[in-house]
C-alpha cells in the first residue's frame, strides 16, 4: 500500500496532537490531591471560625460570620484557580471581591444615616460592585 506525503505528513501530525493532549498534564493528580487537601483544611479552619463567632453577639456576631466566610472562599477559590487555568484566577479574584465586599457591607450595618450610606458607596467603590 502506497501513501502519499500529504498523507503521512496528517498521520504523524494526528499522532503527535493526540499524545500531546494525552501528556500535556502530568501533575494533574497532583495537583488534584493539593486541592482536596487544602479545601479540606479550609473546612475545618472555616467550622472553628463560626464556632468561635457563637461567642459574640449582635453586629459583631455578623461581621465575624461574614469574615470567616469570605475567608473560606478566598482558600477554595485559590485552590480551584490554582487546579485550573488563567480564567480560574480571574474568577478567584472575582469570588474574593464579592467576599471582601460582604464582609464590608455588613461592617456598614454598625453604622446608620450619612455614616452607612458613605460606607456602602466607599465599599462598592473599593470592591468593584
Amino acid at each position: 500500500m502506497k501513501f502519499t506525503i500529504t498523507e503521512i505528513i496528517c498521520t504523524a501530525a494526528l499522532c503527535m496532537f493526540a499524545a500531546s493532549t494525552h501528556a500535556a498534564d502530568p501533575n494533574k493528580a497532583q495537583r488534584d490531591a493539593e486541592y482536596k487537601s487544602t479545601v479540606a483544611t479550609a473546612d475545618a479552619d472555616y467550622k472553628a471560625a463560626k464556632e468561635a463567632c457563637k461567642a459574640k453577639s449582635g453586629n459583631d456576631k455578623d461581621v465575624c460570620m461574614k469574615e470567616a466566610k469570605a475567608q473560606h472562599v478566598r482558600v477554595v477559590a485559590d485552590a480551584k484557580a490554582k487546579r485550573k487555568s488563567s480564567t480560574a484566577m480571574a474568577d478567584a479574584r472575582e469570588d474574593k471581591m464579592d467576599a471582601r465586599y460582604k464582609v464590608a457591607k455588613e461592617k456598614c450595618d454598625a453604622m446608620s444615616g450619612d455614616a452607612k450610606d458613605a460606607c456602602i458607596r466607599d465599599a462598592k467603590a473599593k470592591y468593584k460592585q
